[in-house]
C-alpha cells in the first residue's frame, strides 16, 4: 500500500492523526507503538503537539511514512522541561531500544562528576558509577559545561590529580604551578585537605554557590575587558555561559539514588479517575503506567482500592511509595489509611514499604530531596490530569446533562441552555450578558449583549434581569427562533422569580435555575429552600463554567462601556482639547487604544490638530491605556476564571 493509499483508507492514520492533534502542549517524551503494543520509536519535543503534528503535514520521508504506517498508538510522557525530556528519552531508548531508534543513538550515558572516597579524595568527570564511598554529582547532558565546571574547580580548588596516591618527597609539576596542594608531601594536613574537598561538594550539590561563582567571574570580566584586554574578558564570558548551563533545574526523573521507589499521583472528576505511577529503579525511571478508574469513593479509599489492584506477586512494592499530594482528604483520614496499606503490604508481602505523602509544595529553601520528590509527583499528576481531560472530552457533557435532570427534576434533557448575568457600576452603564451553551459546549455565535435601558441610574438587580429576560425571549418568539431547554440566572432567588415571572407573562414553559455565587446554592422558582450538590458534581461544574462565563462576558462589556464614558475627560485634560475637539477625536478613532496607537501626523490632519497637540493627546492616550490594563489585571487576580472540565483548549 503507497502512503497516500493508506492516508486515505486507513482508520489507524485518522485516529494517529486525533491522537496527535489533541497532544499535549507541554514538554515531554512520546512513544510511537506498534499492533502488539510494542515501543517501535521514542522521540522528545519541547511542546508535543507540535512535534506530533508535524508527522502529518507536509513532505514526509520514507523512515516517517514506514513509522506511521505500521504504528497504531501514541503515548505521551509529559515532564518539567526539555532537560528532563532529553534524560527520559535517552533512558527509554536503552531499556526498550526501539526499532527506529537503533541507528540514531550511540548507547553513551551522561557524564557525572565523581569525588573519590579516599583519605585526600580527587574529583573528575567519569561515565562510570563504582559501588564505593566516592560520592557522585549529576548527571550532566551538558559535557563542555561539565569541563568547564571542573576547570573552574581546578584553579579554586587545587586537589590532587595523581590517580594513585603515594608518599613523595618531592611535588610534582601541578603542585609548582599551584594546581595541586601536594597531600603527598606533607604540605597540608588531611583536615585542611578536607576543607577544600567540602567546599567543592558543596559547589556541586548548591546552584546557589554556582551563582556566586558566576557572580564573581562576571566581576573579573568586565574589569578585563575594561581593561582592554577582550580576549581574556571573552574567555571569562565563555565560562559563564558554560556555568549557566548548570544552573537550570536539576534532573528529577534521573538521579544517583539506587534505592527503587514509586510515585503515585492522580486526578479526578465526578466519578472518572486517572492514576499515574512513575516508576524509578536504579537511579533511572523505567516507566510511566496510566490506570483509568470509575469510583464514586473518596482519595483514601481510591488510594487503597489502587494500590491493592496494582501491587501483585509480579509486581511487588519497591520499598519506598511517595504519594500526593492531596486535594479534598483531611489529615485524620490520611493517619487511618497509611496504617491500613502497610498493613496489607506485610500480610501480602512480608514487609511494607515506606510510604510518604506530600501534600504541598516545599519552599526553595526546604531540603532537595523534598524538592526533587515534590517535582516528580507534579509531573505524575499533569500525566493524570491530561489523560482525564481526554476521557472527559471523550465522554462529552452527556453524563452532567443527564445528572442535572436528576436534581432539578426537569420536564426534558437542557442540550440548550442560555444564561444570563447583570453588570452595572452604581446604575452607570448597566449591561446584561446571554450566554449560550449546547451540549454542554459553548456556542458562541448566540452571545449577546443588552444595554439595559429601564434601569439608567438605578440599582435593581429585578428590574434589569427582567428587562434583559423580557427582550431576548419576546424576540424569540416573534421571529419564531428556537428556544433553550434551561435558562441560567446568575442569582438567588430573587432575580430566578423575576425572570420565571416574564416568562410567564410571554407563556413560555421553559425550566429556570439560579445559581447563587455565595454558598453555590441551586435555586428553583418559588421554592423556599436551595438545592445544594457535592463539589464533584459534574453538572454542578457545568453551570458554574456556565455562570462565570456570563459574568466575564457582562463585565467585560461594562468596563468597555466606562472606558468610553471616560474618553472624553481623559482628552479634555489636554491643553487645547476642549468637548468639540474631544468628539471629533472619538468619532474619528473609536477606542483610546487606536488614540494611543495612531500616527500624529495623520492625527493632526483627521482632526485638525497640529502636531505638537496630537503626540500631547497620544502620549495621555498611552498611560490613560497602561492605567486601564493595569486595573483589569487587577480585577482579574480577584476574580479568578474556573476551568470548564468539559471544553477543550
Amino acid at each position: 500500500m503507497n502512503s497516500a493509499g493508506f492516508k486515505e483508507d486507513s482508520a489507524h492514520y485518522a485516529a494517529l492523526k486525533a491522537l496527535a492533534l489533541e497532544a499535549p502542549s507541554e514538554p515531554g517524551v512520546y512513544l510511537w507503538r506498534d499492533e502488539e503494543n510494542r515501543i517501535m520509536y521514542v522521540g522528545k519535543a519541547r511542546v508535543l503537539r507540535n512535534r506530533l503534528r508535524s508527522y502529518f503535514s507536509g513532505a514526509q520521508d520514507s523512515k516517517t511514512k514506514a513509522l506511521v504506517r505500521h504504528a497504531r498508538s501514541i503515548e505521551t510522557i509529559i515532564v518539567a522541561n526539555e532537560y528532563e525530556a532529553l534524560l527520559l528519552e535517552n533512558t527509554l531508548i536503552k531499556q526498550h531500544a526501539p526499532k527506529y531508534n537503533i541507528n540514531l543513538k550511540d548507547g553513551k550515558t551522561y557524564p557525572v562528576i565523581r569525588i573519590t572516597g579516599e583519605s585526600f579524595p580527587r574529583v573528575f568527570k567519569t561515565r562510570h558509577i563504582v559501588e564505593d564511598t566516592s560520592l557522585y554529582f549529576g548527571p550532566f547532558p551538558q559535557v563542555h559545561a561539565v569541563d568547564t565546571l571542573l576547570a573552574c574547580i581546578d584553579k579554586l580548588f587545587p586537589l590532587r590529580k595523581c590517580r594513585v596516591f603515594r608518599k613523595r618527597e618531592n611535588p610534582c609539576m601541578y603542585y609548582h604551578i599551584n594546581r595541586c596542594l601536594g597531600p603527598c608531601c606533607g604540605t597540608i594536613s588531611q583536615e585542611a585537605y578536607q576543607v577544600h574537598v567540602a567546599r567543592v561538594q558543596r559547589l556541586l550539590s548548591d546552584e546557589l554557590s554556582i551563582e556566586s561563582l558566576i557572580m564573581d567571574l562576571s566581576v573579573q570580566m568586565h574589569t578585563e575587558a575594561a581593561a582592554l584586554r577582550f580576549e581574556r574578558a571573552g574567555q571569562f564570558r565563555d565560562t559563564i555561559k558554560a556555568l549557566e548551563d548548570l544552573t537550570g533545574p536539576r534532573p528529577a526523573l534521573v538521579d544517583l539514588d539506587p534505592e527503587g521507589r514509586d510515585y503515585i499521583a492522580w486526578a479526578s472528576e465526578g466519578i472518572l479517575s486517572t492514576f499515574t505511577v512513575f516508576s524509578l529503579r536504579g537511579g533511572k525511571m523505567i516507566g510511566r503506567e496510566l490506570f483509568r478508574t470509575r469510583s464514586a469513593a473518596g482519595e483514601a479509599e481510591s488510594l487503597e482500592t489502587f494500590a491493592a489492584a496494582y501491587y501483585t506477586q509480579d509486581r511487588p512494592p519497591p520499598m519506598r511509595i511517595y504519594l500526593g499530594p492531596w486535594t479534598e482528604t483531611p489529615q485524620g483520614e490520611l493517619e487511618t489509611t497509611f496504617p491500613s496499606l502497610r498493613r496489607w503490604f506485610v500480610e501480602q508481602f512480608g514487609y511494607a514499604p515506606d510510604i510518604a505523602s506530600l501534600e504541598e509544595q516545599p519552599s526553595q529553601a526546604g531540603p532537595a530531596p523534598d524538592r526533587r520528590h515534590w517535582a516528580v509527583l507534579a509531573m505524575a499528576r499533569q500525566n493524570a490530569r491530561e489523560d482525564l481531560r481526554l476521557r472527559v472530552k471523550e465522554r462529552g457533557a452527556g453524563p452532567a446533562l443527564d445528572e442535572l435532570v436528576q436534581v432539578l427534576g426537569l420536564t426534558r434533557r437542557p442540550e440548550r441552555i442560555e444564561g444570563f448575568d447583570i453588570a452595572q457600576l452604581n446604575g452607570r452603564h448597566p449591561v446584561a450578558s446571554l450566554i449560550s451553551f449546547k451540549q454542554g459546549r459553548p456556542d458562541r455565535k448566540n452571545y449577546r449583549y443588552f444595554k439595559l435601558r429601564t434601569v439608567v441610574g438605578v440599582v435593581d438587580d429585578f428590574a434589569a434581569m427582567r428587562e434583559a429576560v423580557q427582550r431576548r425571549y419576546s424576540r424569540l418568539l416573534q421571529e419564531g427562533k428556537e428556544l433553550p431547554d434551561l435558562i441560567l440566572i446568575d442569582g438567588g432567588i430573587g432575580q430566578v422569580n423575576a425572570a420565571q415571572g416574564v416568562l410567564d407573562a410571554l407563556g413560555i414553559d421553559c425550566d429556570i435555575v439560579g445559581l447563587a455565587k455565595r454558598d453555590e446554592e441551586l435555586w428553583l422558582p418559588h421554592r423556599s429552600a436551595p438545592i445544594r450538590l457535592s463539589k464533584r458534581s459534574e453538572a454542578l461544574k457545568v453551570l458554574q463554567f456556565l455562570r462565570d462565563e456570563t459574568h466575564r462576558f457582562a463585565t467585560s462589556f461594562n468596563q468597555r462601556l466606562r472606558s468610553e464614558d471616560l474618553f472624553f475627560p481623559i482628552l479634555e485634560s489636554v491643553a487645547g482639547i476642549g468637548p468639540k475637539r474631544a468628539g471629533l477625536i472619538m468619532k474619528t478613532y473609536g477606542t483610546i487604544g487606536a488614540v494611543a496607537a495612531a500616527d500624529p501626523p495623520s492625527m493632526a490632519k483627521a482632526c485638525k490638530i497640529s502636531e505638537t497637540l496630537a503626540q500631547t493627546v497620544r502620549t495621555v492616550a498611552a498611560i490613560a491605556l497602561e492605567d486601564q490594563h493595569a486595573a483589569q489585571e487587577r480585577l482579574h487576580s480577584l476574580e479568578p476564571r474556573r476551568n470548564n472540565p468539559f471544553v477543550s483548549d
